[in-house]
């Protein structure tokens, strides 16, 4: 049976409760307005130009299409626009499509592409939504996209969406998440080997759709479960790199936010955190942490013998988390701060009713097909992924030269800061000394300090400020200006960062 730690998690890897301040709205439409009919011809044109489920070559079952060759169903897009929304919409390139799988029976896998605001000489950046089993489109509106989703289903621009310096890829996989949907069992994925083929094998006939990017850089970004993801799929794409499979992809580096990438030293970390954040007392950590011994042989059993050991582990360690829960009450574990607000501490409620809407499911042509946030089915199917250490692939890309970023926010339990530092700093590669001896630095935003960050050649870690598991949303503009300047090589430049004086 699964454990609290795992079902929200996948629950809630990246789905949160936004709140609007400053923002310049662009559209609002729902079902029922003083003016519904006019909002439902809105929400039609809307979603035709979305035209999340196509129907040429992509429909899954018994009365599909035959599609001889794998290939991208891609249709331009326009939000329709109320009021003066700022800059002119029509100059930005909105895209979504669906990509069938080639090494799977009736799998596509749903993207959406924004231009970057900036230039279309920007890098090419990927966004990994985590779970596993969770939909992109939960960071592209409550996050990191061009715009935000309100509770009353206003879209609002987003003044530090990440396309405003990048061209930014928001894709559902595995497949079973989000829009992304097969009709056969057999495509579900059980590791990150299935995972990082699928999308490797998606980045290549992107490029082929879009050969203006492919010189561009390109990096792969996400949070939480995408600790897995997004170092099997740097893995993956260097590989094939170096193997001259297809394009050359211009892979310069990845980014992991609050991730979860070696169980092994980051469950021992949970006591600790725990402890230093006063959420345990004294006596409930030298409870707890005789729990550490018992889990770390069982991570090791999984990462030896595999199947039911991996499983064995999930529910073993897990039990640390649960203790930590039992003894805080109702503390919302994605941010320390703050009380657990309903079943998974935040109100997702407005993306599945934004999306699930009888409007935009009758202009999607869909029936009864919903957008689910989360899919249980993928979250089962990985169940076995859980307690791997997706570290082992990571030093081998550092001495070649990828970049790798990894940043957390300060007040996040689940995939807590101390945890991802713990692994970070035990990583062997041949700069791992000099990583540990390099000083930290104050990051520094508007003349503040928003985090603290230690680098060392290609390997940077950030602890965030004021941010919880979701620091995009929690810190957006702090979240932007880090990424410019990583991709740029500025991180730990001096007009960004300052030099703490030692403690």
């Amino acid at each position: 049976m699964a454990s609290t730690f795992c079902q929200n998690l996948c629950l809630l890897s990246l789905f949160v409760l936004f709140s609007v301040s400053s923002a310049k709205p662009i559209s609002h439409w729902k079902d029922q307005s003083p003016s519904s009919s006019q909002a439902k011809l809105q929400a039609e044109k809307l979603i035709r130009g979305l035209n999340l489920f196509p129907k040429d070559a992509i429909n899954a079952g018994d009365n599909a299409p035959a599609v001889e060759t794998s290939k991208i169903v891609e249709k331009q897009f326009r939000f329709p626009v109320l009021g003066e929304p700022g800059p002119s919409i029509q100059e930005f390139g909105h895209h979504a499509g669906y990509y069938k799988l080639p090494h799977a029976v009736s799998a596509r896998m749903f993207y959406l592409f924004f231009e970057s605001r900036n230039s279309k000489k920007d890098p090419v950046v990927i966004w990994l939504t985590g779970g596993p089993g969770c939909s992109s489109e939960l960071a592209l509106f409550y996050e990191n996209g061009p715009f935000h989703l309100t509770k009353n289903l206003s879209l609002v621009w987003n003044d530090y969406g990440w396309d405003k310096a990048s061209n930014i890829l928001f894709v559902d996989q595995p497949t079973g998440t989000g829009f992304s949907y097969t009709s056969d069992e057999n495509d579900l994925r059980h590791n990150e080997t299935g995972v990082s083929n699928d999308l490797y094998d998606f980045l290549q006939e992107f490029f082929k759709h879009h050969p203006e990017y492919v010189e561009n850089d390109f990096y792969i970004t996400g949070e939480s479960y995408a600790g897995h993801y997004i170092p099997a799929f740097a893995v993956r794409v260097h590989q094939g790199n170096k193997a001259k499979e297809g394009i050359h992809v211009n892979l310069k580096g990845f980014a992991i936010g609050n991730g979860l990438t070696d169980p092994e030293i980051q469950y021992q970390a949970y006591p600790d955190y725990a402890l230093n954040t006063s959420i345990i007392t004294q006596s409930d950590y030298v409870d707890i942490k005789k729990l550490v011994p018992s889990c770390v042989q069982a991570i090791k059993r999984c990462g030896s013998k595999g199947g039911d050991a991996c499983v064995d582990s999930f529910d073993t360690c897990n039990t640390l988390f649960d203790q930590i829960l039992s003894i805080a009450g109702n503390i919302n574990y994605y941010d320390i701060r703050k009380e657990c607000e309903g079943e998974l501490c935040y109100d997702f409620s407005a993306v599945e009713t934004f999306l699930n809407q009888k409007t935009v499911r009758d202009a999607l042509g869909v029936g009864n097909i919903d957008f689910v946030s989360c899919s249980t089915e993928v979250y089962d199917a990985m169940i076995t992924d859980w307690m791997r250490n997706l570290e082992v692939g990571i030093p081998a890309l550092l001495e070649d030269g990828i970049k790798v970023l990894i940043y957390a926010g300060e007040y996040d339990l689940i995939c807590n800061w101390l945890g991802n530092s713990n692994w970070v700093h035990a990583m062997k590669w041949s700069g791992q000394k000099e990583f540990g001896a390099a000083p930290t630095v104050s990051f520094m935003v508007d003349g503040v300090e928003a985090g603290q960050l230690k680098s060392h050649g290609p390997l940077a870690f950030l602890k965030v400020h004021n941010a919880g598991h979701m620091v995009p949303m929690d810190q957006p503009k702090a979240s932007l200006q880090m990424l410019q300047n990583w991709m740029q090589g500025k991180l730990a430049s001096s007009k960004t960062a300052e030099r703490l004086a030692p403690q």
